[in-house]
């Protein structure tokens, strides 16, 4: 799961070994087994399984330097020097979401990815869910979805999305 704001989310008392390993030890896995694979999690992932010790709040800033994967703490911390944040979007963006999609891959698995960003659900989901005021107003394959849209809801989201034509 990846939090909107994991600061208010996780724990700041649990190590993220804990809180990975929480779930499986929750339905009977050993404690060691559980372990062993929240570390190839973190592998997954890009991260050294030794960050399992930390604390969520310690992965601010410095996360990327005990991982082989890509740098996104680094680059973030240049561009904030540079204030470039609009550039730093996009590139972390896409980065995140190829990571993301990567994992899907490698662990065959699904994603429910929790979107306002029409566009960004046009590149990573397959299907599409429109909800408005708790309601679900449309659903369906994204491309159906993107290319007729019954619910004027969608079609007003669908048209609000700069640069729509080249989605």
């Amino acid at each position: 799961m990846v939090f909107q704001d994991p600061f208010s989310s996780l724990n700041p008392r649990q190590t993220v070994g804990d809180i990975i390993t929480a779930g499986p030890r929750a339905y009977g896995e050993d404690a060691t087994e559980a372990r062993a694979r929240a570390a190839d999690i973190l592998r997954l992932v890009g991260l050294n399984p030794q960050t399992m010790d930390r604390l969520p709040h310690e992965f601010s800033g410095g996360s990327a330097s005990a991982s082989p994967g890509p740098r996104l703490d680094a680059e973030a911390r240049r561009a904030d020097r540079r204030r470039a944040v609009s550039a730093l979007d996009v590139t972390v963006q896409a980065q995140v979401l190829k990571l993301l999609d990567d994992v899907r891959r490698q662990m065959k698995s699904g994603h429910l990815f929790i979107t306002h960003d029409m566009r960004v659900a046009a590149q990573v989901c397959h299907r599409v869910m429109v909800m408005r005021h708790g309601k679900v107003v449309e659903s369906g394959p994204t491309r159906d979805i993107f290319a007729a849209p019954s619910s004027d809801y969608t079609k007003a989201l669908l048209a609000a999305i700069p640069g729509r034509q080249a989605i």
